[in-house]
């Protein structure tokens, strides 16, 4: 019954209805059709990995980089053939392993992750944290708290992906030629956008505008009034997420034929193994609260790491978020820290609100192996990203990852009064 569980359903409902009607598919054609962008290898990494941004923002992280992934490798192609024509390569060279195709696949990987923390539905472990550390310290944060919070260690990371990725996989051809045809080609092919697809922005920009505007209440009049109090109660974000996933089903595409933007078929094939997986961990957090061994095992941690300080808990989640989700799922190492590091720091006296934000966010850092998170093992599976590079540019973002959060996050959190 929680409501980020609805949160959940209406939002995954919403990039459901983005992928089948080819809304995200256009936007990312149209970023890269911008003058000059199909004409450098550098600047068509750099905007593949602003697209992935944008939409693993709104759109399951997994499902941006499959999406994308049949463009990149369209791309990749046509550098191939210049690259042989130029005599760069032998003829008989393998397209799927250059230099540029490795930054093009890591830079869709990692670029979904990074993007997936700005807002509070982009990934799942963000929903997971933000409900746990809502079950349990009764503190509400708010979509436009969560987004501003986010958005300069998203900026950050995302200079961090473009410098390392094309240092340590240096393109073999800046200019090229005829990948902006291709781009032109596959527009005109997608022709005028369909009523489909104006529908489906319709209710995705319904839903992001109620989503906001408390905060913009709040800024206009204050949170302690009385109409920000009446908004902020109104306009849960559950409620609005399924308010925009109900508008799929109402607005028409074909009035004589009683067909609607989407039916059920369409919308019963989203995610529910995750829904089921956020509601476990609710669960999971809740007994661990109820029978007291969260308490338990934040007082031991507390007297046998001498971790008291604010720093050192958030330091110690972020590290421990980073590393189980190296091995296991994004998701459970937010359902599986989060509840850990709340107690730890009530015990210590520290407010939990910060550290285990800062956990959730690292939860979603992990870059190091294909197993790490579905778009790695989904790039890695392409056969352009040999995994000593996975490995190897990894850890660099692990290392960075964890530095940015410990430095950015409680900068921004007292700005924002997260924390």
């Amino acid at each position: 019954g929680s409501t980020t569980v609805f949160t959940f359903i209406g939002a995954f409902i919403l990039a459901q209805a983005m992928l089948k009607h080819g809304v995200a598919q256009r936007v990312a054609f149209f970023v890269l059709g911008l003058p000059g962008v199909g004409a450098s290898t550098l600047r068509i990494v750099l905007a593949f990995g602003a697209v992935t941004c944008v939409l693993s923002a709104f759109v399951s992280n997994t499902a941006t980089v499959a999406m994308l992934m049949p463009t990149a490798l369209g791309i990749l192609a046509v550098i191939a053939r210049l690259m042989q024509d130029r005599g760069i390569v032998e003829t008989d060279f393998d397209p799927m392993r250059i230099r540029v195709g490795t930054a093009l696949m890591l830079m869709l990987a990692y670029s979904a992750s990074v993007g997936g923390l700005l807002t509070p539905v982009g990934a799942p472990p963000n929903l997971i944290g933000r409900g746990l550390i809502e079950e349990a310290t009764g503190e509400r944060i708010s979509f436009a708290q969560w987004t501003a919070t986010a958005l300069p260690m998203c900026l950050a990371m995302f200079a961090v992906l473009a410098v390392v990725l094309l240092l340590l996989n240096r393109p073999e051809v800046r200019r090229i030629d005829g990948v902006a045809e291709y781009i032109r080609e596959r527009r005109v092919e997608q022709g005028r956008m369909s009523r489909a697809e104006i529908n489906t922005v319709i209710a995705f920009g319904v839903t992001v505008t109620l989503w906001l505007v408390p905060a913009v209440v709040g800024l206009v009049s204050g949170t302690s009034s009385e109409a920000y109090t009446l908004v902020d109660d109104r306009l849960n974000e559950g409620v609005v997420a399924v308010i925009g996933a109900s508008l799929l089903f109402i607005l028409p595409v074909s009035w004589t034929r009683r067909e609607a933007t989407m039916d059920w078929t369409d919308a019963a094939k989203i995610d529910w193994g995750t829904i089921v997986l956020f509601g476990t961990g609710i669960i999971f957090g809740a007994m661990l609260s109820a029978t007291g061994l969260a308490e338990t095992i934040g007082g031991a941690a507390s007297d046998h790491l001498g971790i008291s300080s604010s720093f050192a808990i958030m330091a110690f989640g972020v590290v421990l978020a980073i590393l189980i989700s190296e091995t296991t799922s994004n998701t459970a190492s937010a359902a599986v820290v989060v509840p850990i590091i709340i107690p730890l720091a009530i015990a210590a006296g520290v407010d939990p609100v910060l550290p285990a934000v800062a956990a959730t966010f690292a939860a979603s850092f992990g870059f190091m192996l294909p197993v790490s998170t579905p778009q790695n093992a989904i790039v890695y599976g392409s056969g352009c990203v040999p995994i000593t590079k996975m490995i190897k540019s990894g850890v660099c973002f692990d290392v960075l990852g964890a530095l940015a959060i410990m430095s950015i996050v409680p900068v921004m959190a007292s700005l924002t009064g997260l924390a």
